[in-house]
C-alpha cells in the first residue's frame, strides 16, 4: 500500500498535535477526512467543518479520488480569518 504525507498548518496542527504524519493512502478524500476524525477526534472535526485540503499543491473541495498512486501530499489547512 502506497504512503501519504499529512501536513498540518496553525489550528489543524493544534488539533492534531504534530506538524506532519505519514499514513497509508486512503482511495479517497471522504476516507482521509473520515480517518482524520475518527485519529484526532472532535477538535480536528471542527477544524475539518472549514478549513479545506490541498493534494500535492491543489485545492481540492470534493471528496473523491485522490487521484493517480505515488508519491502524494495532503495539506491540511484551517479556516482562514479574513477577506
Amino acid at each position: 500500500m502506497s504512503k501519504i504525507t499529512i501536513r498540518y498548518f496553525a489550528a489543524a496542527a493544534a488539533a492534531a498535535g504534530t506538524e506532519q504524519e505519514t499514513w497509508d493512502r486512503p482511495e479517497t478524500l471522504a476516507q482521509l477526512r473520515t480517518q482524520l476524525i475518527d485519529t484526532h477526534g472532535t477538535e480536528m472535526a471542527q477544524v475539518l467543518r472549514a478549513g479545506s485540503f490541498l493534494v500535492n499543491g491543489v485545492v481540492r473541495r470534493d471528496a473523491g479520488e485522490l487521484g493517480p498512486t505515488g508519491e502524494l501530499t495532503v495539506d491540511v489547512l484551517p479556516p482562514f480569518a479574513g477577506g
